[in-house]
Protein backbone atom coordinates (compact mmCIF):
# COMPACT_ATOMS: atom_id res chain seq x y z
CA UNK A 1 0.00 0.00 0.00
CA UNK A 2 2.21 3.19 -1.05
CA UNK A 3 0.67 6.14 1.22
CA UNK A 4 1.66 9.71 0.07
CA UNK A 5 0.20 13.30 -0.33
CA UNK A 6 -1.40 14.31 -3.71
CA UNK A 7 1.05 14.72 -6.35
CA UNK A 8 3.97 12.88 -4.82
CA UNK A 9 4.14 10.26 -7.62
CA UNK A 10 1.66 7.04 -6.27
CA UNK A 11 0.20 6.44 -9.36
CA UNK A 12 3.09 6.65 -11.20
CA UNK A 13 4.49 3.96 -9.45
CA UNK A 14 1.29 1.97 -9.14
CA UNK A 15 1.81 1.99 -13.11
CA UNK A 16 5.12 0.66 -12.89
CA UNK A 17 4.58 -1.60 -10.64
CA UNK A 18 1.89 -3.26 -13.37
CA UNK A 19 4.41 -2.71 -16.11
CA UNK A 20 6.88 -4.73 -13.74
CA UNK A 21 4.77 -7.51 -13.34
CA UNK A 22 3.48 -7.71 -17.15
CA UNK A 23 7.18 -7.88 -17.85
CA UNK A 24 7.48 -11.07 -15.61
CA UNK A 25 4.60 -12.54 -17.42
CA UNK A 26 1.70 -11.96 -14.60
CA UNK A 27 -1.10 -11.16 -16.22
CA UNK A 28 -2.47 -7.40 -14.48
CA UNK A 29 -5.34 -5.26 -13.28
CA UNK A 30 -5.12 -1.51 -12.81
CA UNK A 31 -8.54 -0.03 -11.32
CA UNK A 32 -8.97 3.27 -9.95
CA UNK A 33 -11.61 3.41 -6.84
CA UNK A 34 -14.19 6.60 -6.86
CA UNK A 35 -16.43 7.64 -4.17
CA UNK A 36 -19.31 6.92 -6.27
CA UNK A 37 -18.08 3.73 -7.59
CA UNK A 38 -18.53 -0.17 -6.63
CA UNK A 39 -15.18 -2.47 -6.59
CA UNK A 40 -17.31 -5.19 -7.76
CA UNK A 41 -18.14 -3.33 -10.84
CA UNK A 42 -14.76 -2.37 -11.46
CA UNK A 43 -13.27 -5.78 -10.60
CA UNK A 44 -15.92 -8.27 -11.88
CA UNK A 45 -15.11 -7.56 -15.93
CA UNK A 46 -11.57 -7.55 -15.19
CA UNK A 47 -11.76 -10.93 -13.58
CA UNK A 48 -13.65 -12.42 -16.27
CA UNK A 49 -10.79 -11.43 -18.84
CA UNK A 50 -8.17 -12.84 -16.45
CA UNK A 51 -10.06 -16.12 -16.21
CA UNK A 52 -10.54 -16.44 -20.37
CA UNK A 53 -7.29 -16.35 -21.00
CA UNK A 54 -6.34 -18.75 -18.13
CA UNK A 55 -8.75 -21.20 -19.69
CA UNK A 56 -6.95 -21.47 -22.88
CA UNK A 57 -4.36 -22.98 -20.78
CA UNK A 58 -4.76 -26.30 -21.03
CA UNK A 59 -3.61 -27.20 -17.35
CA UNK A 60 -5.96 -24.56 -16.16
CA UNK A 61 -8.65 -25.24 -18.54
CA UNK A 62 -10.79 -26.94 -15.75
CA UNK A 63 -10.56 -24.60 -12.78
CA UNK A 64 -10.86 -21.90 -15.34
CA UNK A 65 -14.56 -22.74 -16.14
CA UNK A 66 -15.29 -23.17 -12.32
CA UNK A 67 -14.22 -19.50 -11.59
CA UNK A 68 -16.08 -17.88 -14.52
CA UNK A 69 -19.07 -20.10 -12.79
CA UNK A 70 -18.10 -18.42 -9.61
CA UNK A 71 -18.07 -15.01 -11.59
CA UNK A 72 -21.18 -15.57 -12.85
CA UNK A 73 -22.80 -16.12 -8.92
CA UNK A 74 -20.85 -13.18 -8.27
CA UNK A 75 -22.02 -10.76 -11.02
CA UNK A 76 -25.79 -12.27 -10.48
CA UNK A 77 -25.39 -11.63 -6.52
CA UNK A 78 -23.84 -7.55 -6.81
CA UNK A 79 -25.95 -7.19 -9.90
CA UNK A 80 -22.88 -5.89 -12.23
CA UNK A 81 -22.54 -6.85 -15.70
CA UNK A 82 -19.24 -8.75 -16.66
CA UNK A 83 -19.51 -8.82 -20.16
CA UNK A 84 -19.71 -12.08 -22.45
CA UNK A 85 -19.38 -14.99 -20.27
CA UNK A 86 -20.38 -18.08 -22.44
CA UNK A 87 -24.49 -19.05 -21.95
CA UNK A 88 -23.13 -22.49 -20.98
CA UNK A 89 -21.16 -22.01 -18.11
CA UNK A 90 -23.46 -22.51 -15.22
CA UNK A 91 -22.99 -20.41 -12.24
CA UNK A 92 -21.14 -22.44 -9.45
CA UNK A 93 -24.29 -22.80 -6.28
CA UNK A 94 -22.91 -21.51 -3.21
CA UNK A 95 -20.21 -19.84 -4.32
CA UNK A 96 -19.28 -16.09 -4.30
CA UNK A 97 -23.04 -15.78 -4.75
CA UNK A 98 -24.20 -14.85 -1.26
CA UNK A 99 -24.43 -11.09 -1.71
CA UNK A 100 -21.75 -10.31 0.81
CA UNK A 101 -18.49 -9.07 -0.43
CA UNK A 102 -16.43 -9.98 2.73
CA UNK A 103 -17.86 -13.54 1.97
CA UNK A 104 -17.95 -13.51 -1.89
CA UNK A 105 -14.99 -11.79 -3.04
CA UNK A 106 -12.29 -14.51 -1.23
CA UNK A 107 -14.54 -17.24 -2.83
CA UNK A 108 -13.71 -15.75 -6.16
CA UNK A 109 -10.31 -14.46 -5.67
CA UNK A 110 -9.22 -18.02 -4.57
CA UNK A 111 -11.06 -19.35 -7.42
CA UNK A 112 -9.15 -17.20 -9.66
CA UNK A 113 -6.29 -18.42 -8.11
CA UNK A 114 -6.56 -21.92 -8.17
CA UNK A 115 -6.68 -21.87 -11.78
CA UNK A 116 -3.66 -19.69 -12.30
CA UNK A 117 -1.75 -21.73 -10.04
CA UNK A 118 -3.26 -24.81 -12.17
CA UNK A 119 -1.91 -23.30 -15.11
CA UNK A 120 1.21 -21.72 -13.67
CA UNK A 121 0.58 -18.54 -14.02
CA UNK A 122 0.13 -15.17 -11.64
CA UNK A 123 -1.96 -12.15 -11.32
CA UNK A 124 -1.34 -8.62 -10.06
CA UNK A 125 -4.15 -6.76 -8.98
CA UNK A 126 -3.56 -2.76 -8.63
CA UNK A 127 -5.76 0.03 -6.52
CA UNK A 128 -5.35 3.60 -6.97
CA UNK A 129 -7.49 5.85 -4.74
CA UNK A 130 -8.15 3.22 -2.23
CA UNK A 131 -9.02 5.78 0.35
CA UNK A 132 -12.52 5.56 -1.71
CA UNK A 133 -13.22 1.76 -1.33
CA UNK A 134 -15.85 1.81 1.30
CA UNK A 135 -15.26 0.67 4.56
CA UNK A 136 -17.32 -2.78 3.51
CA UNK A 137 -15.15 -2.96 0.29
CA UNK A 138 -11.49 -2.56 2.15
CA UNK A 139 -12.41 -5.10 4.52
CA UNK A 140 -13.69 -7.17 1.77
CA UNK A 141 -9.93 -7.08 -0.36
CA UNK A 142 -8.03 -7.49 3.08
CA UNK A 143 -9.81 -10.74 3.86
CA UNK A 144 -9.49 -11.84 0.47
CA UNK A 145 -6.14 -11.48 0.23
CA UNK A 146 -5.39 -12.98 3.93
CA UNK A 147 -7.14 -16.53 2.48
CA UNK A 148 -5.06 -16.07 -0.59
CA UNK A 149 -2.10 -15.85 1.02
CA UNK A 150 -2.74 -18.41 3.52
CA UNK A 151 -3.15 -20.65 0.56
CA UNK A 152 -0.50 -19.57 -1.46
CA UNK A 153 -2.11 -18.98 -4.04
CA UNK A 154 -0.27 -16.46 -6.60
CA UNK A 155 -2.16 -13.22 -6.57
CA UNK A 156 -0.69 -10.20 -6.11
CA UNK A 157 -2.34 -6.58 -4.48
CA UNK A 158 -1.18 -3.43 -5.01
CA UNK A 159 -2.97 -0.32 -3.48
CA UNK A 160 -2.00 3.61 -3.70
CA UNK A 161 -3.42 6.13 -1.57
CA UNK A 162 -3.65 9.00 1.22
CA UNK A 163 -2.23 8.52 4.50
CA UNK A 164 -5.13 7.32 6.09
CA UNK A 165 -5.24 4.26 4.61
CA UNK A 166 -2.77 2.17 6.69
CA UNK A 167 -5.38 3.48 9.67
CA UNK A 168 -8.82 2.11 7.60
CA UNK A 169 -7.13 -0.83 6.75
CA UNK A 170 -6.58 -1.67 10.55
CA UNK A 171 -9.75 -0.36 11.32
CA UNK A 172 -11.29 -2.69 8.96
CA UNK A 173 -9.05 -5.67 10.10
CA UNK A 174 -6.99 -5.40 12.86
CA UNK A 175 -4.35 -8.18 10.51
CA UNK A 176 -4.05 -5.83 7.65
CA UNK A 177 -1.06 -4.55 10.02
CA UNK A 178 1.11 -8.22 9.12
CA UNK A 179 -0.57 -8.33 5.44
CA UNK A 180 0.56 -5.50 3.81
CA UNK A 181 3.65 -3.04 3.97
CA UNK A 182 2.83 0.70 3.79
CA UNK A 183 5.90 2.61 2.17
CA UNK A 184 5.67 6.29 2.36
CA UNK A 185 6.03 8.30 -0.50
CA UNK A 186 6.64 11.96 -0.25
CA UNK A 187 8.82 14.81 -1.04
CA UNK A 188 12.16 14.40 -2.45
CA UNK A 189 15.31 14.76 -0.57
CA UNK A 190 16.99 18.13 -1.86
CA UNK A 191 19.38 16.13 -3.71
CA UNK A 192 17.76 14.60 -5.88
CA UNK A 193 14.87 17.52 -6.08
CA UNK A 194 17.80 19.33 -7.72
CA UNK A 195 18.60 16.28 -9.87
CA UNK A 196 14.98 16.05 -10.86
CA UNK A 197 15.58 19.46 -12.36
CA UNK A 198 19.29 19.77 -13.55
CA UNK A 199 19.79 16.38 -15.18
CA UNK A 200 16.89 16.73 -17.54
CA UNK A 201 18.26 20.31 -18.60
CA UNK A 202 22.11 18.91 -18.88
CA UNK A 203 20.84 16.05 -21.27
CA UNK A 204 19.20 18.99 -22.97
CA UNK A 205 22.50 21.08 -23.42
CA UNK A 206 21.14 23.86 -21.28
CA UNK A 207 22.38 24.50 -18.04
CA UNK A 208 20.82 26.26 -14.51
CA UNK A 209 22.50 28.39 -11.67
CA UNK A 210 23.02 27.16 -8.24
CA UNK A 211 20.90 29.70 -6.62
CA UNK A 212 18.02 29.13 -9.07
CA UNK A 213 18.29 25.63 -8.54
CA UNK A 214 18.29 25.83 -5.11
CA UNK A 215 15.35 28.53 -5.30
CA UNK A 216 12.92 26.10 -7.37
CA UNK A 217 14.37 23.12 -4.91
CA UNK A 218 13.25 25.73 -2.08
CA UNK A 219 9.92 26.35 -3.31
CA UNK A 220 8.84 23.07 -4.67
CA UNK A 221 9.68 22.05 -1.14
CA UNK A 222 10.57 18.81 -3.13
CA UNK A 223 7.32 17.55 -4.40
CA UNK A 224 7.87 15.48 -7.62
CA UNK A 225 4.65 17.03 -9.24
CA UNK A 226 5.65 20.97 -8.28
CA UNK A 227 9.10 20.41 -9.29
CA UNK A 228 7.67 19.17 -12.63
CA UNK A 229 5.56 22.87 -13.11
CA UNK A 230 8.77 24.72 -11.95
CA UNK A 231 10.83 22.71 -14.71
CA UNK A 232 8.60 23.23 -17.41
CA UNK A 233 7.59 26.90 -16.76
CA UNK A 234 11.58 27.57 -16.15
CA UNK A 235 12.46 26.11 -19.40
CA UNK A 236 9.91 28.29 -20.98
CA UNK A 237 10.79 31.82 -19.43
CA UNK A 238 14.60 31.61 -19.79
CA UNK A 239 15.64 32.60 -23.19
CA UNK A 240 19.61 31.73 -22.65
CA UNK A 241 21.54 29.72 -20.75
CA UNK A 242 21.73 29.25 -18.22
CA UNK A 243 18.67 29.64 -16.40
CA UNK A 244 18.88 32.26 -13.93
CA UNK A 245 17.52 33.02 -10.84
CA UNK A 246 15.30 35.58 -11.92
CA UNK A 247 14.01 32.83 -14.55
CA UNK A 248 12.96 31.08 -11.95
CA UNK A 249 11.41 33.05 -9.62
CA UNK A 250 9.18 33.90 -13.05
CA UNK A 251 8.14 30.70 -13.58
CA UNK A 252 7.14 30.82 -9.80
CA UNK A 253 4.50 33.14 -11.02
CA UNK A 254 3.47 31.09 -13.85
CA UNK A 255 3.47 27.92 -11.90
CA UNK A 256 1.07 29.07 -9.52
CA UNK A 257 -0.95 30.34 -11.65
CA UNK A 258 -0.64 26.83 -13.34
CA UNK A 259 -1.49 25.26 -10.14
CA UNK A 260 -4.59 27.67 -9.13
CA UNK A 261 -6.87 27.25 -12.39
CA UNK A 262 -6.50 23.41 -12.56
CA UNK A 263 -4.36 21.16 -9.71
CA UNK A 264 -5.78 23.25 -6.65
CA UNK A 265 -9.22 24.60 -7.94
CA UNK A 266 -10.60 21.12 -9.64
CA UNK A 267 -10.43 19.84 -5.81
CA UNK A 268 -11.59 23.50 -3.85
CA UNK A 269 -14.49 23.57 -6.90
CA UNK A 270 -16.11 19.97 -5.12
CA UNK A 271 -16.36 21.83 -1.61
CA UNK A 272 -19.65 22.85 0.04
CA UNK A 273 -19.40 26.81 1.32
CA UNK A 274 -19.15 25.50 4.96
CA UNK A 275 -16.20 22.97 3.59
CA UNK A 276 -15.00 25.56 2.20
CA UNK A 277 -14.86 27.33 5.64
CA UNK A 278 -13.69 24.94 7.68
CA UNK A 279 -10.47 24.54 4.72
CA UNK A 280 -10.12 28.35 4.95
CA UNK A 281 -9.84 27.88 9.00
CA UNK A 282 -7.46 25.48 8.77
CA UNK A 283 -4.93 27.42 5.97
CA UNK A 284 -5.56 30.76 8.65
CA UNK A 285 -2.99 28.46 10.92
CA UNK A 286 -0.11 27.44 8.43
CA UNK A 287 0.56 25.00 6.59
CA UNK A 288 -0.54 22.25 9.32
CA UNK A 289 -0.94 19.49 11.03
CA UNK A 290 -3.16 21.32 13.17
CA UNK A 291 -5.36 20.20 16.47
CA UNK A 292 -8.71 19.47 15.36
CA UNK A 293 -9.46 21.93 18.27
CA UNK A 294 -7.57 25.15 16.54
CA UNK A 295 -9.41 24.49 13.62
CA UNK A 296 -12.77 24.97 15.16
CA UNK A 297 -11.74 27.41 17.62
CA UNK A 298 -10.40 29.40 14.17
CA UNK A 299 -14.22 28.95 13.02
CA UNK A 300 -14.77 30.53 16.63
CA UNK A 301 -16.28 27.24 17.97
CA UNK A 302 -15.63 26.37 21.71
CA UNK A 303 -15.52 22.68 21.38
CA UNK A 304 -14.74 20.37 18.06
CA UNK A 305 -18.58 19.00 18.20
CA UNK A 306 -19.97 21.44 15.42
CA UNK A 307 -17.31 20.64 12.82
CA UNK A 308 -16.96 16.56 13.22
CA UNK A 309 -19.41 16.53 10.57
CA UNK A 310 -17.68 18.85 8.09
CA UNK A 311 -13.91 16.95 8.71
CA UNK A 312 -15.48 13.92 8.21
CA UNK A 313 -16.76 14.95 5.24
CA UNK A 314 -13.93 16.33 4.15
CA UNK A 315 -11.87 13.33 4.79
CA UNK A 316 -13.86 11.01 2.99
CA UNK A 317 -13.62 13.30 -0.01
CA UNK A 318 -9.74 12.83 0.32
CA UNK A 319 -9.06 16.53 1.06
CA UNK A 320 -7.67 15.98 4.38
CA UNK A 321 -6.46 13.04 6.76
CA UNK A 322 -5.91 12.92 10.59
CA UNK A 323 -2.07 11.74 11.05
CA UNK A 324 -2.74 11.02 14.25
CA UNK A 325 -5.53 11.19 16.83
CA UNK A 326 -7.26 14.56 17.22
CA UNK A 327 -5.07 16.04 14.60
CA UNK A 328 -5.79 17.27 10.38
CA UNK A 329 -3.63 17.77 7.94
CA UNK A 330 -4.40 19.05 4.03
CA UNK A 331 -3.75 15.97 2.02
CA UNK A 332 -2.41 18.69 -0.81
CA UNK A 333 0.45 20.30 -0.37
CA UNK A 334 0.37 24.00 -0.58
CA UNK A 335 -3.09 23.73 -0.27
CA UNK A 336 -3.16 26.47 3.05
CA UNK A 337 -1.23 29.05 0.26
CA UNK A 338 -4.10 28.75 -2.12
CA UNK A 339 -6.68 28.69 -0.02
CA UNK A 340 -5.63 32.01 1.03
CA UNK A 341 -5.42 33.47 -2.14
CA UNK A 342 -8.71 31.97 -3.17
CA UNK A 343 -10.70 33.36 -0.30
CA UNK A 344 -8.86 36.98 0.73
CA UNK A 345 -11.75 37.94 2.64
CA UNK A 346 -12.84 35.47 4.42
CA UNK A 347 -15.33 36.01 7.24
CA UNK A 348 -17.42 32.94 9.24
CA UNK A 349 -20.14 33.16 11.61
CA UNK A 350 -19.38 31.49 14.85
CA UNK A 351 -21.25 29.40 17.29
CA UNK A 352 -23.18 32.28 18.53
CA UNK A 353 -23.92 34.00 15.16
CA UNK A 354 -21.09 36.53 15.84
CA UNK A 355 -18.43 36.94 12.99
CA UNK A 356 -14.59 36.58 12.70
CA UNK A 357 -11.99 37.47 10.79
CA UNK A 358 -8.99 36.05 10.06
Amino acid sequence: MLLGLRGVGKTVLLNHIEGMAESAGYYTILLEASEEGRLAELLAPRLRGVLVKLSARDKARDLAQRGLGALRGFASAFKVSIGGVDIEIKPEAGTADSGNLELDLPDLLVSVGDAAKAGTAALAICVDEVQYLKASELAAVIVAMHRVSQKNLPILFFGAGLPQIAGLAGDAKSYAERLFRYPDVGQLPPEAAADAIRKPLEAAGVAIAQEALAYIVEETKGYPYFLQEWGYHAWNVAADSPITLADAKQATVHALQQLDTDFFRVRFDRLTPREKDYMRAMASLGPGPHRSAEIAGAMGYDSVEPTGSLRNDLIKKGMIYGPEHGWTAFTVPMFDAFMRRSMPEWTVGDAKGKKKNR
